[in-house]
Order: C-alpha cells, then structure tokens, then sequence
C-alpha cells in the first residue's frame, strides 16, 4: 500500500484525523479518544497489518500533552506516526494499546512516570524509573525541581 492509500485508509476511519507535514513519516494528529478503536483497525486490517510500535513517548507543547506512536508494519514495510492529544493537564489519561502491540507496556509507564500520563486499563501502570514517592513529573515543562534547580 503506497503514502497516498494510507493517508486515506486513515482519514476513512477517523475523518476528524488532521495531517501533519513530516518528511520522514506519514503523520497524524487524531482525538485520544480515538486512538484505541484506530489501533485495532490499523493493526488487524490485512492491507494495512501495523503489526509492530516501535516507539511511544510523550510530549509537553505547554498547550497539550501527547502521546506520539510510532508503528511500522513488517509485511507491507510501510510506517506510520500517530499523535494524540489532550488539553487535560489535571488528568490527562489515553486508553491503553499495550493490549494491542505488547512493547506499548513498557512505553506507556515510562510516559506516566515521567508526564504523569495515565492509561486507561494498562495492566501495571505505575512508576518504571523513579521513586514510588517521587513529586511531579520531571519531563513537564512545568515541573520545578527545587533540590537541582533545573528550569527550563
């Protein structure tokens, strides 16, 4: 399946999809609540068979935060970038897709750990590199770390 065929398999599924100029990867910023039921059409769909997320992390534009998901499928060789956003920065939460592509578990801890995302239905979701009682989320561009003071 060639750029163009995905561009609007994935406006298809979710027409509010807006497209995002990148050079490197077809790119897409979709609504959070959208993410889970698109992760399963693009993953099961035989065309389409994003099989593999090769990366998750989390982004603070000040405005938003987000996730951004990376998938790849290893039949057609074809990849996709996916944005999801939320204005919520009291309770940001996304539904899980580690049931979806298992390397999403790891991911996902690692972005509540460090933005304070949450995941809806995530099977361990707690803290995978600092302290259980560790204050904040370093990786917000609000965080203030008063012991080392880095400011950004």
């Amino acid at each position: 399946m060639d750029n163009e065929s995905i561009k609007e398999r994935v406006q298809a599924l979710v027409p509010e999809a807006q497209l995002e100029e990148n050079k490197q990867f077809i790119t897409f910023v979709i609504p959070a609540e959208k993410m889970h039921d698109l992760a399963l059409s693009l993953k099961y769909n035989e065309d389409l068979a994003f099989d593999y997320l090769f990366c998750l992390t989390g982004v603070d534009t000040v405005k938003h935060l987000v996730v951004v998901y990376h998938l790849a499928s290893t039949k057609h060789g074809h990849s996709l970038v996916l944005k999801a956003q939320t204005t919520d920065r009291e309770n940001p939460a996304f539904d899980t897709i580690c049931d979806i592509w298992k390397s999403g578990e790891f991911y996902e801890r690692e972005v509540f750990d460090m933005f304070g995302i949450r995941f809806n239905n995530h099977p361990d979701l707690r803290r995978i590199f600092l302290d259980e009682n560790w204050k904040g989320f370093p990786f917000r561009k609000d965080y203030v770390d008063e012991v080392n003071i880095v400011e950004l």
